[in-house]
């Protein structure tokens, strides 16, 4: 009993350890990019940082304005979750209520695959034969564009949302299914009637997460997006070339001068990047609890 007891207390200090870690790192991480974010604004105010129209980080008059990287993020984020959540949820009602037992052992390995593909293959993939593709289709002088970027991301979110989801529904108890069914509900009314809102946390929480993973996206935006830091113009933006936030760290972080206000001015882009994933991240888990399905 004693020896049993003492690896119960050592699982538990263990894991006790390794929360409060995770705590300490992510505490450490702030800290370091808001340290670095707020010397910004001995040089530059907020309100100029955050309503800025232009991106000049590198001429005589230096502008740091943050709404083209903003926009162009926001843009390229919306076109992926139009393009993505639609067709991974009905992805994800096919594999799991649709599909024979072979398919859908077919389908599953394909997905987890695809996620695990690198972001560079995509940005690769991309710039070969979509930029021209879009190029082509629509006559425009680049292919390198806002829509463009947002197919590429729609297709990198896609696992997410279709793995989550699936699970989400396959988890509805097979009672509320037959249920259903019983009082002369179609298979068609069951599914969007009764298993899609019973699933409908697990769902959201999958949307949510994938556009976290598409606004947390670098390599394959540089790869695809023009990288032009100007605000885009609606709804005509989506085919001009864009640059985002995080392809905006990614490109000037290697040549900028270390302590020099463009530097400081990357490090408030990352804060803002920063709060907006955890922003995000909040929402899924309220999401998640609100829609929570109950069974009495």
């Amino acid at each position: 009993m004693f020896s049993r007891n003492y690896k119960e207390k050592t699982i538990e200090s263990v894991l006790f350890s390794v929360s409060a870690l995770t705590v300490v790192i992510l505490f450490l991480i702030c800290l370091f990019l808001f340290r670095d974010s707020l010397l910004l604004f001995k040089a530059t105010s907020l309100l100029d940082f955050l309503t800025g129209k232009f991106w000049y980080p590198t001429s005589v008059n230096r502008q740091f304005g943050l709404l083209p990287l903003f926009f162009g993020s926001l843009i390229v984020t919306a076109g992926a979750i139009l393009f993505a959540v639609p067709l991974g949820i009905a992805a994800a009602i096919y594999i799991s209520e649709i599909a024979p037992p072979k398919v859908t052992d077919a389908l599953k390995p394909f997905i987890e695959i695809l996620a695990g593909i690198p972001s560079v293959v995509f940005g690769f993939f991309g710039l070969v034969i979509l930029v021209p593709a879009v190029q082509n289709i629509f006559n425009l002088p680049t292919g390198q564009t806002a829509l463009t970027g947002s197919i590429m991301l729609g297709i990198m979110a896609l696992p997410t949302i279709i793995t989550i989801s699936e699970d989400a529904i396959s988890s509805v108890p097979s009672t509320i299914k037959q249920g259903s069914l019983a009082l002369g509900a179609t298979r068609w009314q069951t599914i969007y009637k009764v298993i899609v809102p019973a699933a409908l946390s697990g769902i959201s929480a999958a949307v949510m997460l994938g556009i976290g993973r598409a606004i947390g996206e670098t390599m394959t935006l540089m790869m695809v997006t023009g990288n032009t830091a100007v605000i885009p113009s609606f709804p005509g933006g989506i085919l001009d070339p864009v640059r985002t936030m995080t392809a905006t760290i990614a490109l000037e972080m290697g040549e900028v001068p270390q302590g020099s206000a463009h530097f400081h001015a990357l490090f408030a882009v990352g804060s803002v990047l920063f709060i907006i994933t955890f922003l995000i991240n909040l929402i899924a888990d309220m999401v998640k609890k609100r829609y929570r399905f109950k069974v009495d």
